[in-house]
């Protein structure tokens, strides 16, 4: 045996130990996490706590030195966390379906592979299934980085009681998918008219010789190129692995850096992280300055505002909601501060929730 050999076997012996090491220290962290889920359950507690696992997954970033990347390691204990959820019972999750979107793969990158999910037709669905507690958790499109706000989703926040618990940022990112390996044989590309047009200039570039074919979603797409002979589909990895076919082209999208924004809806919002975002929704009355003087309190209270949107109210011609997202919590005495005085020359204020900031990982 060369002395390279030897080196080897004594590494695989010492990674062996390690994983035993590990994995005894996994089934112990699960044992705890049972008794905290029988104290939860006796409480009426709640089994997901995304301010709690947000601010675990931040103290572990900064103890991090890796080799492990920040990313590798919150990908990790995503499913850690959504194997210790599941000890008791895993979470229902409604999400605007069918399967292997980027909403779906949104939800998974929020609760892991343990969640039991449920894909339903619309917007409205995913709010009903949620408060109807036929699901424990919703989750939704809100915004795109290019594209803008999801405005059904704005709309059914007027006459919903839900919160949004925590957010989630997807970047959009395409894969060509194909039994064939040859983008010369490819002779047929399925997928959704809004990713043929995300992706055009790469089509256009690699596959002049294909016919594009619209279906309704990248889900059917992936489906259709496993019974069509030479095809090939645009759609998520997710469907790709999902449909066992094979990722002939990554990053196929022509604008990089495009990110979809969803919500996760439930009964209540998360408790303080220091890190957050609050979500409201008001109304004001029709008079000159009005929205100018309704932001005061967040200039005078050195409030951040992030995003502030306006939808008409279909009550009443020319009254309009809008939707305001600023960093804080509403625990937070200078948000506190803000919203009370806010309130005061509101005819509606609404809370729409506080959850911990996605995109804050790293920092």
């Amino acid at each position: 045996m060369t002395g390279n050999k030897r080196k080897l076997k004594v590494l695989r012996r010492r990674v062996d130990a390690v994983d035993q090491h590990f994995l005894g220290l996994l089934n112990r962290r699960m044992r705890l996490v049972s008794e905290i889920a029988r104290v939860k359950r006796a409480e009426r507690l709640p089994t997901y706590a995304p301010e709690r696992e947000e601010q675990l997954l931040r103290a572990l970033a900064k103890r991090n030195r890796g080799p492990v990347t920040q990313e590798a390691l919150r990908a990790i204990y995503r499913e850690i966390l959504s194997a210790a959820r599941a000890v008791g019972e895993p979470e229902r999750v409604a999400y605007l379906g069918p399967e292997a979107t980027f909403t779906h793969m949104a939800a998974r990158a929020r609760f892991g592979s343990q969640a039991v999910y449920v894909p339903v037709r619309s917007i409205g669905d995913v709010f009903y299934e949620v408060d109807r507690r036929k699901a424990d958790y919703g989750v939704v499109p809100v915004e795109n980085s290019t594209e803008g706000v999801v405005n059904y989703t704005l709309d059914r926040f007027v006459d919903s009681d839900l919160k949004i618990c925590a957010e989630e940022l997807m970047p959009v990112q395409h894969v060509l998918m194909s039994n064939v390996g040859d983008l010369d044989a490819v002779r047929e590309v399925f997928s959704h008219p809004q990713v043929f047009g995300q992706c055009q200039h790469w089509i256009d570039d690699h596959l002049r010789k294909a016919r594009l074919v619209e279906v309704s979603s990248t889900a059917e797409a992936a489906l259709k190129a496993t019974q069509v002979k030479r095809a090939a589909a645009i759609g998520t990895e997710l469907a790709a692995r999902m449909n066992k076919l094979r990722i002939v082209a990554r990053n196929v999208e022509d604008l990089p850096g495009n990110y979809t924004r969803f919500f996760v809806l439930s009964k209540s919002w998360s408790t303080r992280t220091g890190r957050d975002k609050t979500s409201v929704m008001f109304s004001v009355k029709d008079r000159v300055g009005a929205l100018y003087n309704m932001l005061q309190p967040f200039r005078k209270h050195r409030i951040n505002l992030t995003s502030i949107e306006s939808r008409p109210s279909r009550k009443r011609a020319w009254e309009y909601y809008f939707f305001v997202d600023f960093l804080g919590h509403v625990e937070d005495s200078s948000v506190a501060r803000a919203l009370g005085e806010l309130e005061k020359n509101c005819t509606l204020l609404k809370l729409l929730g506080s959850y911990p900031a996605a995109g804050l990982f790293n920092r």
